[in-house]
Parts: C-alpha cells; sequence; structure tokens
C-alpha cells in the first residue's frame, strides 16, 4: 500500500515543475526550452531520477538522458568554471652532460676526429657538415 509521502515530489523537483509550467504558459508557439531550464532538469533528475523527472517535467526522457551525458562530459572545478582539458609541461631539465666521440674519414684517407663532453647537445651535423665542405 502506498502512502502519500510516496507520490510527494521533492522541494526542488516541485519548484523546477512550476518554472516549466510557468515557462509553457507564456511561450510562443514551438519555441525551444531555455538552457536554464534544461539546466535545472538536468540537477533535479540527479537526485530524482531521470525517470521521475522527465514524468514530472513533462520533458522527452531520451532529450533529458543526452543533456545529463553532456553535462557529465564537461568536467567543472570547484570554482565553478570547465577545468582545462590539455595542460602544456615544460620538458625536463638535463641533469648530466652529454659526451659524444664522432670520427670522419673520407675516401682519400682524410681523418677527423672529434670528442665532445658539454652540458648541452652539441651540433654534430653543423660538425660534420664542416668537414665535408672542406674535402670537396
Amino acid at each position: 500500500m502506498r502512502t502519500k509521502q510516496a507520490h510527494a515530489q521533492p522541494a526542488r523537483l516541485e519548484e523546477v515543475r512550476r518554472r516549466f509550467e510557468r515557462w509553457r504558459r507564456t511561450r510562443k508557439a514551438l519555441s525551444r526550452i531555455p538552457d536554464p531550464l534544461w539546466a535545472a532538469a538536468v540537477e533535479v533528475a540527479g537526485a530524482a531520477g531521470i525517470s521521475r523527472a522527465a514524468k514530472t517535467l513533462r520533458v522527452n526522457h531520451h532529450a533529458l538522458k543526452k543533456r545529463i551525458a553532456e553535462t557529465a562530459a564537461t568536467p567543472v572545478h570547484p570554482g565553478g568554471g570547465p577545468v582545462a582539458t590539455f595542460v602544456e609541461l615544460a620538458p625536463p631539465t638535463r641533469t648530466g652532460s652529454c659526451q659524444c666521440t664522432l670520427e670522419l674519414e673520407d675516401a682519400c684517407g682524410a681523418k677527423m676526429r672529434v670528442h665532445l663532453q658539454s652540458d648541452e647537445a652539441p651540433d654534430l651535423a653543423a660538425l660534420s657538415r664542416s668537414f665535408w665542405e672542406l674535402r670537396a
């Protein structure tokens, strides 16, 4: 047996229902439900359930469900705005030194050997290019 309490609407759901009814009485024919009303419907559906909210507010169940999914897909931080979805990270700084040995030899037998040790990576392409340009 059901009691009157089982049929009673939560206060917030009832308030939103009245807002929808007021909008329906004053709206222009075939106008869309305003975003603030949809936001209120999404809010009460979280507390009362999608089916109950859709039935009470007389909105399409699937449209309400879609709005809830869209809202859940947009994360919000406690300050109220959307959360950044992209964060640029600076490249890590080098902690050690770079060492390398570059040995070049052409067909005539000319050789160049360079041993490099520094905190920054050397431009090996420029070094080898200078060797080959001198040999040409």
